[in-house]
């Protein structure tokens, strides 16, 4: 007995020493922005002159560092707090940021500024002041950051590793096919008609509209779970978007996009994207799975990771399988086997 409580206990000790980030992980030698617990406010040049935006880094990993696109357009970092469940035991830096416009950055008001070319502008500045570089840089983009994501690789690989998108496709028109024929017929045809009224009369800020699609759409597609069950980041950054640039962009409607957004097509170019890319999807989400997964294969570097229990937001209904697939795809393509 005493024999097998020895083996168990080594065998425990062996797997927390390998859940437990290196001592390496909190060396904050050579870095700016050890006074601050990481955060770093990052002057940006734009056509309307200079404004700063917010990042906070967690960790060190000289060759695994990633930098997180919220989606919106306009929500917040504040919904990837679950990485901090999962990154740090992985060993694996990452930078929250807040895009111009959003939670702790300046918030300009000049709709001019809400465009994807000036975006992509804003990552590469962002990039510079962080240091990183193709030996570290990972870019994650979720939802709308999977756009940016796309359309920065297009303009800047040379500066990437790798590349993460996740819950978005690759063009907004079949997106708004999805919805309009997988999504929609499902609805509630009395409720859905309701919902598009009112969207007609411009009146998406009724708290009827949410009231009738959040059980309908919201849960179901989204986050799915009982709206009063999801957790705290994820209804703070919600509670948090700049609607400006979300309507600007993406449309007031919560069923498709209908903003600047709207022809935005890259499915033809995917192919210019060489860098490892890992695309992730969900069952449940608003954009559909199988596109996806054809988007993984258009790239010459591309691998899919399918979140069977998911929504929209899988990294919270599909955790495990989100992050384990994940890390898996940061080591190897560190490992140099992707």
């Amino acid at each position: 007995m005493r024999r097998l409580f020895t083996l168990l206990l080594l065998v425990f000790t062996v797997l927390a020493a390998q859940a437990a980030p290196p001592p390496s992980y909190f060396d904050n030698t050579g870095h700016d922005d050890t006074l601050s617990g990481g955060v770093k406010m990052i002057t940006i040049n734009t056509p309307k002159g200079k404004f700063r935006v917010w990042t906070k880094r967690v960790g060190n990993n000289p060759t695994i560092k990633v930098l997180l696109l919220h989606g919106g357009p306009g929500a917040t970092h504040e919904y990837f707090e679950a990485f901090d469940s999962y990154f740090p035991g992985a060993g694996i830096e990452y930078y929250y940021y807040d895009q111009l416009g959003s939670a702790f950055s300046d918030k300009p008001t000049d709709e001019s500024l809400w465009d994807t070319p000036r975006f992509v502008e804003e990552v590469e500045q962002v990039r510079q002041a962080l240091h990183l570089d193709k030996d570290n840089f990972y870019l994650l983009g979720h939802s709308w950051g999977g756009v940016l994501a796309i359309e920065y690789a297009l303009k800047y690989q040379q500066h990437l590793k790798g590349l993460i998108i996740s819950n978005m496709v690759d063009s907004i028109p079949a997106y708004n096919v999805y919805a309009k024929t997988v999504l929609m017929p499902a609805m509630d045809p009395k409720k859905l008609a309701e919902v598009q009224r009112m969207e007609r009369e411009h009146k998406t800020d009724d708290p009827a509209y949410m009231a009738i699609l959040m059980p309908m759409h919201y849960e179901q597609h989204v986050l799915r779970m009982p709206a009063d069950q999801w957790p705290e980041p994820v209804t703070r950054s919600f509670g948090h978007i700049n609607e400006q640039i979300y309507v600007s962009m993406q449309g007031p409607s919560e069923l498709g996009a209908s903003g600047k957004l709207l022809h935005w097509d890259r499915s033809k170019d995917l192919a210019k994207i060489k860098v490892p890319t890992l695309v992730i999807g969900a069952t449940y989400d608003t954009m559909d799975p199988k596109y996806m997964e054809a988007m993984s294969k258009r790239l010459p570097n591309g691998h899919f990771l399918l979140c069977p229990k998911g929504a929209h937001l899988a990294m919270y209904d599909d955790q495990q399988t989100y992050f384990t697939g994940l890390v898996k795809f940061l080591k190897d393509t560190d490992a140099g086997t992707h």
